[in-house]
């Protein structure tokens, strides 16, 4: 049996996400943000969103663009400190934020795509990181619980995608790309080049494409994707 191609315009995939949604966005700083796929969740306009990442980007890009246009309430990071925006935002109360420590948040995103319930730690101890965290004993030592964190949409940015959502990530963009495709109900990738089946060497696929909905081309890089050399 062929298999499916997912090929998907950015305008119908992101039109999935409704108000009140919760969307992982990839990337580690710009290398592995999808870009283009938050401009046009940017133009279309939901409210009320959580949004979980490793960081809230830089002012006027990405992340910030959606707090710009007011449509997150919540968002769970491992740091907010390169956007002054967020910064404020969190400060006047107008945003929630959730600081999880970034091991803890990669393995709360693994856990959920394992279909584990969550994941037992010792970080956090004795600090600010506990408080409202359950606490457990494991082989006589104490520990915390810590959830796994699965999400509405995941949208990621591969390097190269085959028609059926087969990926290969570049540098530090496989850090979260990967691990949020699997924990995510629906999973949108936009891709650098998008390439024919078999073209990524059975090896070389880093997420395969059963976790993938929707394959969306990028023709045109927008500038800030220059930021990263290769």
């Amino acid at each position: 049996m062929p298999l499916p191609t997912k090929h998907t315009s950015a305008v119908d995939a992101i039109a999935e996400i409704g108000d009140g949604a919760t969307v992982m966005l990839g990337g580690f700083g710009v290398p592995g943000t999808p870009f283009h796929l938050i401009a046009e969740l940017v133009r279309r306009g939901p409210r009320g969103l959580t949004i979980i990442k490793n960081d809230a980007n830089e002012a006027g890009m990405g992340v910030d663009l959606l707090l710009e246009n007011d449509q997150v309430d919540r968002l769970i990071a491992t740091h907010i400190g390169l956007n002054a925006n967020a910064m404020r935002r969190m400060n006047s109360g107008e945003l929630q934020v959730d600081f999880v420590p970034q091991g803890i948040l990669a393995e709360r995103i693994r856990a959920a795509g394992s279909g584990l319930l969550g994941i037992v730690t010792d970080i956090g101890m004795g600090t600010e990181l506990e408080r409202g965290t359950e606490h457990v004993t494991v082989a006589g030592a104490p520990g915390l619980f810590a959830p796994a964190l699965r999400a509405d949409f995941a949208l990621v940015h591969a390097a190269e995608a085959d028609p059926f959502g087969n990926l290969r990530f570049a540098g530090s963009a496989r850090n979260f790309n990967p691990l949020m495709a699997m924990a995510a109900d629906r999973t949108i990738v936009e891709a650098e080049r998008v390439v024919g089946f078999g073209a990524i060497a059975a090896e070389d696929v880093h997420l395969p494409g059963a976790f993938v909905d929707h394959v969306t081309p990028i023709t045109n890089l927008p500038e800030v994707y220059h930021v990263v050399q290769r």
